[in-house]
């Protein structure tokens, strides 16, 4: 096999990091929460469309408007793991599950949201 059709079913076999991130702001109490199955993309998303004015949650955009990128921390919460059993590809329910607990514990700290 040549290598670059090695390098594509490599590729094609990656499976990539899922779970929660946030977007918190440093000057308020409040952030934004989502749980993905793609964590990098999705940060990679969620920054382009608040740079570029166009991020769906129209409270969080204003916010990064108004304070400014600096002041606004992306990371990731937790990751959620592969099973064994490769044949399940679908994790929506268990991110939605991740994310609830995560908003919980939050909330528990006194942490607002913007409104999805």
């Amino acid at each position: 096999m040549d290598r670059r059709k090695e390098l594509k079913l490599q590729y094609k076999q990656m499976k990539p990091e899922m779970g929660v991130i946030i977007i918190r702001s440093e000057l308020d109490n409040k952030c934004y929460l989502e749980g993905t199955q793609n964590i990098k993309g999705t940060i990679n998303s969620a920054k382009f469309k608040l740079e570029a004015g166009i991020h769906p949650n129209r409270e969080l955009q204003r916010a990064w408007k108004e304070q400014g990128e600096k002041n606004f921390l992306i990371q990731v919460l937790e990751n959620l793991e592969y099973e064994e059993d490769e044949s399940k590809t679908d994790y929506s329910e268990e991110l939605a599950l991740l994310e609830m607990v995560w908003t919980e514990k939050l909330a528990k700290n006194n942490m607002e949201f913007y409104q999805k």
